[in-house]
């Protein structure tokens, strides 16, 4: 998975690494922070086995799965349709001079099957520009609930082509 390419974005979030994974591994979180999200039901929440859904705001519907954590550094998820392919994310925490970062890489199951040359320009037209918005808006969200205390309202970064309803 890791040999397809990747997207990934980095933002400062306005607390401590330790406030800021016990939001990111809080079952449901997704409902506070994620700007396209509908709902994020919890499949399963306990004993390391950390699996959710999440329904976007255009309805489509993506099954997550925690495959490795790290508590207050991050964790590895892959996220798809139930029985379809899936994407691998990474969501790293650090810290730097007493500010907190949290980065989100994803490698994306599209296009991983093409060879790389072939795949090129797609990422760099579609891919690339569209998951960079979108985990920037995530990131975003993120930060803004934990300035605010209060859920991000949906879509207040921006629409997103691939997960908005228009």
């Amino acid at each position: 998975m890791n040999k397809t390419w990747s997207v990934s974005k980095k933002h400062k979030i306005e607390c401590s690494v330790k406030d800021l994974w016990s939001l990111i591994i809080e079952p449901g979180n997704l409902n506070l922070v994620h700007p396209f999200c509908q709902s994020n039901e919890i499949i399963e929440w306990e004993n390391g086995n950390h699996r959710d859904v999440l329904v976007y705001l255009n309805g489509l519907t993506y099954f997550r799965e925690i495959i490795k954590s790290k508590k207050n550094k991050g964790y590895t998820l892959f996220i798809g349709k139930k029985r379809g392919k899936k994407s691998k994310v990474v969501w790293e925490i650090t810290s730097f001079k007493n500010q907190t970062y949290l980065s989100i890489t994803v490698y994306p199951y599209l296009l991983s099957s093409w060879p790389k040359i072939l795949s090129f320009i797609p990422y760099v037209l579609v891919i690339n520009p569209y998951l960079k918005k979108y985990l920037n808006s995530v990131l975003k969200g993120i930060n803004f609930y934990v300035i605010n205390k209060t859920t991000v309202p949906r879509n207040h970064f921006g629409k997103h082509r691939w997960f908005s309803k228009f």
